[in-house]
């Protein structure tokens, strides 16, 4: 898996052009190698009619099986077995249902690089130390979620001094705790060091109106930053523009607009999608975007609104290579966004009905019979 790694350890994050030729074969020899190891994904491509050996051009990865998240809360699929991965992660499971996605350690040696090319691009990486309040888990032994270790990771792009969690394990389930979290907050108003507030834009929109029912205003320290991740999910009756979110960010902590990032990514296709100065996802690199019809999953043109399909040869424990998201959105070119950062753009529009999922997800199962594993 060469290919993988050459495209992963990529200097230029967002020269997508010029990745064109190593994604291509990075994708051939990640889909070859889970035809061989994946008899479940092997039998979807026999049905399709697909193989590597199609995959020609950048336009051909429209042709590769696509499986949509919904089948992995349903059905496990590896491509090794299980004692050979690195880890294994689930889907926060705000559905009721949860991926169950094993990582491998050629995955975890691609996606260290990546992540910390994109943390000094976009200026999240700093060797000064910052104290932690994460809008999110706690990690425990029986919390497996991608999020979580997603979120614990990201208290590293500076030395983390202290860590305060939002979400608290109590007698086997998860507690909110804002009130400790804003007066936290109120006590690094007069630190020497910046805060780094990383989580769920949800719980921070929560944290924030909870300061101003308490009467709280602080002045975080100069060079606090706010990385958000993770989506609303089922605060989603609750969400708001971001506009409105990064106004009473900068009303009620003193953080500035250009000090907030927000991320996109999903534990089936853990690429780091980061937002730009103007708050766009551009596709990077080491991952592609076809736009599809909701009725036919044909692929659409850009700044056509579909279902969002998530491509990425990252990862070979788990036959990830092309997912279906159930995630509306759209493509525009990114020469219009203004940032300086050529490669197109992803606009999240909300969460589809999931009928078309389901139907989707329910012939794959019943493709491949009533197994639990393959």
């Amino acid at each position: 898996m060469l290919s993988r790694q050459r495209l992963f350890w990529r200097l230029h994050p967002y020269d997508l052009p010029d990745s064109d030729r190593i994604f291509l074969q990075a994708c051939r020899d990640n889909c070859a190698y889970h035809i061989r190891r994946c008899p479940g994904y092997a039998a979807i491509c026999k049905h399709l009619g697909f193989s590597p050996g199609q995959l020609h051009t950048i336009e051909d990865l429209a042709k590769i099986p696509v499986i949509p998240t919904l089948f992995f809360k349903r059905k496990t699929l590896f491509s090794m077995p299980q004692w050979r991965m690195a880890m294994k992660v689930t889907s926060s499971g705000t559905s009721g249902k949860y991926s169950r996605i094993g990582f491998d350690w050629g995955c975890i040696l691609a996606e260290a690089p990546m992540v910390i090319n994109l943390g000094f691009r976009h200026h999240l990486v700093s060797p000064i130390p910052a104290h932690c309040i994460v809008l999110g888990y706690k990690p425990h032994k029986s919390n497996h979620t991608g999020v979580t270790r997603t979120m614990f990771g990201l208290t590293h792009f500076s030395p983390p001094l202290s860590r305060t969690y939002a979400l608290q394990m109590v007698d086997g389930a998860y507690v909110p705790d804002l009130d400790s979290v804003a007066k936290a907050l109120k006590k690094l108003e007069s630190s020497r060091f910046p805060a780094r507030i990383i989580g769920f834009p949800s719980y921070l929109w929560f944290g924030l109106q909870r300061m101003n029912e308490l009467g709280l205003r602080v002045k975080l320290p100069r060079g606090s930053r706010i990385i958000l991740a993770g989506g609303w999910k089922q605060h989603s009756a609750q969400e708001v523009d971001k506009s409105i979110l990064y106004a009473l960010v900068e009303q009620t902590l003193g953080i500035p607009e250009q000090n907030i990032n927000e991320l996109f990514g999903a534990v089936e296709h853990p690429v780091f999608y980061n937002t730009c100065p103007r708050h766009h996802f551009h596709l990077p690199a080491y991952g592609r975007v076809i736009i599809r019809d909701p009725d036919t999953l044909e692929p659409l043109p850009m700044g056509r609104a579909g279902l969002v399909n998530l491509i990425s040869p990252l990862m070979t424990a788990t036959p990830t290579l092309s997912v279906m998201t159930d995630d509306l959105g759209y493509l525009t070119p990114g020469e219009t966004c203004g940032c300086g950062i050529s490669s197109p753009y992803l606009t999240i529009l909300g969460r589809v009905g999931m009928s078309d999922i389901q139907t989707c997800a329910a012939g794959a199962s019943e493709l491949l019979g009533k197994g639990e594993a393959f």
